[in-house]
């Protein structure tokens, strides 16, 4: 990949333009409360950062698909009310946007996050500018697999060469999603997966910072 100079960037949201950790876990736990399931460090909910909802209410609290269809719905009253503005905008990406798209360079959002939660929270950002083109699932749990995200939107807008095209995010989910839809993919490490994560997933690079992501689309080259 040295010397290698993307035209098509997909970015996850979270953990990898923010940090919804605050909105995300008290989401979880209003949710959890639901069920007389009592939580009392949110950070323990972290896990529940990257997965589909589904699927993270599923494999950590062995829920049915009908308990987890009500923890998704309780989890989305206390979301739009209130945790969707929980959430924080990591230090230099608004930087790192506004300098790809000065080098002409297409960005593309690619979130499990439901479409509308993640247009909203780009204009909250004040980022919607900068995106051609913004794909997530939908409400009815249709399109919730990073893969299905990643190719609703490769299909929806004017790529035609995968080799100029990656896909970053923090978990491994992004990571197999680009692989599935023969993208390459990068992997940062500020958001909540860790380097074995993102290696054994496959990513082509991984990175640790945002001046080194920034870096290494600019250029093609890692600094020394």
């Amino acid at each position: 990949m040295n010397n290698k100079r993307y035209q098509h960037i997909l970015f996850d949201l979270d953990g990898t333009l923010t940090d919804p950790m605050i909105g995300i876990t008290s989401s979880v736990k209003y949710a959890l409360s639901y069920f007389n399931i009592e939580v009392e460090d949110l950070r323990s909910l972290c896990p529940f950062i990257g997965p589909p909802l589904k699927t993270s209410f599923k494999d950590f609290y062995q829920f049915t698909d009908e308990q987890a269809d009500v923890a998704i719905a309780k989890y989305r009253e206390y979301f739009s009310k209130q945790g969707i503005f929980e959430n924080t905008l990591y230090q230099g990406i608004d930087e790192l946007l506004r300098l790809l798209t000065e080098n002409e360079m297409k960005i593309y959002l690619a979130t499990s996050k439901p479409q509308p939660f993640a247009q909203q929270i780009l204009e909250y950002f004040h980022l919607e500018s900068y995106f051609t083109f913004v794909g997530g699932s939908t409400f009815d749990g249709n399109r919730s697999e990073k893969a299905n995200v990643i190719q609703y939107v490769l299909d929806s807008t004017d790529i035609k060469t995968r080799s100029d095209v990656v896909m970053i995010g923090d978990r491994k989910y992004d990571i197999k999603g680009a692989k599935a839809n023969n993208i390459d993919s990068i992997g940062v490490l500020y958001g909540y997966g860790d380097e074995e994560e993102l290696a054994n997933a496959g990513a082509n690079k991984i990175v640790t910072d945002i001046k080194e992501l920034s870096s290494f689309l600019l250029t093609g080259n890692i600094p020394i």
